[in-house]
C-alpha cells in the first residue's frame, strides 16, 4: 500500500483505555472502529450520514479491508484519520491512514464498499451522487 495526499478528510482520535490489551498497546482489531468511525463521521460531513442512507434505503457495506499495521499506538496516545475515496465499477474504495500526531504512520488501510439499495445489491449511483465532489 502506499501513502496519498490525496486526503480530503481528517479526525482527531484519542486512545481510551479499553482499547488497550494486556501489553498496554491498542488491540488490533480495535483499529478496524478507528477507520469506521472516521468513514462514518466522513458521510456525515458529506452530507449523508449512514442514519439517512439507512432511511433512504440505501445500506453501505463492507466487502474487503485490508490493514498494514505500522506502529502500535499506547493508553493516551492521539492520532490523525485520514482518508481519500476512489471508485471501481460498484465499489466504492476508502484509502485510509493514520498517523501520530508528530505524523508518523501507524496504520494504512484499504477499505472496499458496496451498495445496497433496498435490499439489493446496486452500482451504487445515488451514493455516486452524494460523494461525486470527493471520488478521486
Amino acid at each position: 500500500m502506499t501513502t496519498n495526499n490525496k486526503y480530503i478528510f481528517e479526525l482527531p482520535i484519542k486512545v481510551r483505555d479499553y482499547e488497550v490489551d494486556s501489553e498496554g498497546i491498542v488491540n488490533n482489531a480495535i483499529y478496524l472502529h478507528y477507520l469506521e468511525h472516521t468513514r462514518h463521521e466522513f458521510c456525515q460531513w458529506a452530507g449523508l450520514s449512514f442514519r439517512e442512507m439507512h432511511n433512504q434505503g440505501i445500506d453501505p457495506v463492507l466487502r474487503k479491508v485490508e490493514i498494514e499495521y505500522i506502529k502500535p499506538l499506547s493508553l493516551g496516545d492521539s492520532m490523525i484519520s485520514k482518508l481519500w475515496i476512489s471508485r471501481e465499477g460498484a465499489k466504492f474504495i476508502f484509502h485510509q491512514d493514520i498517523y501520530t500526531l508528530e505524523g508518523s504512520p501507524v496504520v494504512k488501510a484499504i477499505v472496499s464498499c458496496v451498495c445496497i439499495e433496498n435490499g439489493r445489491l446496486s452500482r451504487g449511483t445515488i451514493l455516486e451522487e452524494a460523494f461525486r465532489n470527493y471520488l478521486k
